[in-house]
């Protein structure tokens, strides 16, 4: 399906979900002609005027069953899940149900490159942004990490090249999405409190590859046995990166991150560029160069867009340093193999760990935490099971309160050790969201060092 066939004007459209991507979509159709009705079951939502003033019909407080079996299309929300009933009954009552990715990829006209992976996906997207940002390309960087899809409808060009971060979530309801350049950054138990089992989730990541060509590119981590294994029979020319397997098409050595070739090896970056932490980091980073270096980035501008890069927000992020105690804020590891990489990159670690229980075993921390750990505090509503799988390992408290936990981890900590914020958990159960619980540590690092 190209930009110029699908239409939904005078279509009645409901949107499922007003977070972000939903409110995004629910604007974008109503500038495409479309009836559109956005529904949520919050009773009120931010910028309500200002959506009906575009057209956009509300429907809040309740899902209205006979709102979803009457519609001509219905666009959900990526963090709706899609066994709600009202959503059963429109698909048996033959309405096509899609994401908001696969709404607003009907209509870009540049290229996309797409990213997906239990962890790793924000950073390798951002970086792979500024690399061809570097490269004079125009880019638009978005999908689940920052911009919604839906609102870079309006600006996307024929030489425009989409940057997408892209979720289980949003991967399970595409159905024409088409990347030139897919990426699977790694695979690992997540997201099981959504998904019904590990195959569900590892089934909706790969259909990042469903719809590619012979003449895309799929590009996959060497060094994860699971992302190698998932992805055999791919149709797109397939290209491999690593860190650790020097066999990989791209691959690290002798300095250099280097792309093997018929005539030889060809050096693309100096790891002395990179200023992150922890090999993971560094392995996002090698995924960058390659995806970079496959859509036309030079080497010159994929060192450059490295050049003062230092992460990203709640992402292996420095707060602050007292009394010789560094505390690092990895709010985003929210799983347990994110935490676990999170830890093997220091040593004299009190890792603060716990909230939402959303799947994983936390008895894998036992062996980065033997090998790197001083003790955990334990936080949130797993707590209990934190505990218990890790305090034959290291010394286990538990916290009630984030405040609690900082000052905890660092009477812990010693005087040269790192307190880390890698909870292998959701937020849900005390904050907002990943990103509300990393401002909320960073503030009581700040507190605590100011006394």
């Amino acid at each position: 399906m190209t930009a110029g066939t699908f239409s939904v004007s005078g279509q009645k459209v409901l949107v499922v979900g007003a977070a972000r991507s939903g409110v995004a979509a629910a604007r974008l159709l109503a500038r495409r002609g479309a009836r559109v009705t956005l529904t949520d079951r919050k009773p009120q939502i931010p910028d309500e005027a200002d959506l009906r003033a575009a057209g956009v019909g509300l429907e809040l407080g309740t899902h209205d069953v006979r709102s979803f079996e009457n519609a001509s299309l219905i666009v959900m929300s990526p963090g709706v899940p899609l066994d709600m009933p009202e959503v059963t009954a429109a698909r048996a009552a033959g309405v096509p149900v899609i994401g908001e990715l696969e709404l607003a990829s009907r209509w870009l006209r540049g290229r996309i490159v797409a990213i997906t992976g239990t962890k790793g996906k924000s950073t390798t997207t951002t970086l792979v942004g500024r690399m061809l940002e570097a490269s004079g390309m125009h880019v638009m960087v978005g999908g689940n990490i920052g911009v919604p899809v839906s609102a870079q409808v309006d600006a996307s060009t024929a030489d425009t090249v989409h940057v997408i971060e892209a979720s289980s979530f949003q991967l399970e309801t595409i159905e024409s999405f088409r990347p030139w350049i897919a990426a699977l950054l790694n695979f690992s138990p997540d997201h099981l409190d959504r998904h019904a089992d590990e195959a569900e989730y590892a089934a909706a990541k790969m259909r990042i590859f469903e719809n590619q060509r012979d003449e895309d590119w799929a590009v996959v981590n060497a060094d994860s046995v699971e992302a190698t294994r998932m992805t055999t029979n791919v149709r797109a020319r397939m290209v491999s990166y690593g860190v650790q397997d020097q066999t990989a098409d791209v691959h690290v050595g002798r300095g250099f991150v280097w792309h093997r070739t018929s005539e030889g090896d060809i050096p693309l970056l100096p790891i002395a560029a990179v200023q992150l932490h922890g090999q993971h980091m560094l392995s996002n980073v090698v995924a960058a160069t390659t995806i970079s270096h496959l859509a036309g980035a030079t080497g010159a501008a994929v060192a450059k867009a490295l050049d003062g890069f230092r992460g990203l927000e709640h992402v292996m992020e420095l707060v602050a340093t007292k009394d010789g105690v560094r505390f690092v804020n990895d709010s985003k590891a929210t799983n347990v193999d994110a935490a676990a990489k999170s830890i093997e990159s220091f040593d004299r670690v009190v890792a603060i760990i716990g909230g939402k229980y959303k799947g994983g075993d936390f008895n894998d921390l036992a062996a980065p935490l033997r090998a790197h750990g001083r003790a955990v505090v334990a936080i949130g509503e797993a707590r209990a099971m934190v505990r218990d799988a890790l305090k034959d390992t290291v010394p286990v408290v538990e916290a009630e309160t984030l405040r609690d936990a900082v000052r905890r981890a660092f009477d812990l900590a010693g005087p040269d050790g790192v307190v880390l914020l890698a909870p292998a958990c959701s937020s849900f159960d005390m904050f907002a969201d990943y990103a509300d619980r990393g401002r909320q540590f960073k503030e009581e690092v700040r507190r605590l060092v100011s006394e």
